[in-house]
């Protein structure tokens, strides 16, 4: 059984350095190490997410996904959720929080009986599924606030719309021009694949 932890931060400047220094001590109190760390700047709406594809392809049937908050992995609409936990139970990976201390049980060589891991399996199942949904109606919730505050903003003639990162993009630019992939420019600049394209076809045109 290993533990691999997983990062995420939804853009680029976000700097996923003190969530992985949390999870080191958390793993250190338990007993245990982290064996491996997948960093993502996609969205948690989103399961397109090149990191979090590459961790479940790694992981061997057992091992623990370790994450410092429950909305760092969740944040999906629920048939996405669904999926995602299919992905999950075909190879018997459990998911750890901090936050969740009925995840904890994971790691632990329980003596346990069947029935007790049982029912503590079936709530920790319901306290993820819970924590997921709330997830996602924050998600919902802020993105709806947005919604209202550029059309508030349009009306007073004050939107300007979101501002590229200029230097960012000359970077990617850069890169691109030197024949490096989008995987390489990723993993060298923490942006996303969507950024990437977008700059690729703006030399085009």
């Amino acid at each position: 059984m290993f533990l691999r932890a997983y990062l995420r931060a939804s853009t680029s400047e976000q700097n996923a350095e003190r969530a992985k220094q949390a999870l080191i001590s958390f793993a250190a109190d338990h007993e245990k190490r982290i064996a491996s760390f997948y960093v993502e700047h996609e969205s948690g709406a989103t399961l397109e997410r090149p990191e979090l594809m590459r961790l479940i392809s790694d992981a061997g049937e057992g091992d623990i996904i370790l994450v410092e908050q429950i909305d760092r992995l969740a944040r999906l609409k629920q048939s996405d959720w669904d999926t995602l936990k299919l992905l999950l139970a075909k190879k018997k990976l459990a998911i750890v929080s901090p936050e969740l201390p009925t995840s904890w049980i994971a790691m632990k060589s329980s003596d346990s009986t069947e029935f007790t891991s049982s029912i503590l399996q079936a709530v920790n199942g319901m306290l993820l599924d819970m924590l997921a949904a709330v997830a996602r109606k924050d998600y919902e919730d802020r993105r709806r606030r947005q919604r209202q505050g550029i059309e508030k903003a349009r009306q007073d003639g004050r939107y300007r719309g979101r501002q590229p990162n200029l230097e960012r993009h000359e970077q990617i630019r850069t890169l691109l021009n030197a024949g490096q992939s989008y995987s390489n420019i990723q993993k060298m600049l923490g942006c996303s694949r969507g950024l990437i394209a977008n700059v690729a076809l703006s030399r085009v045109n």
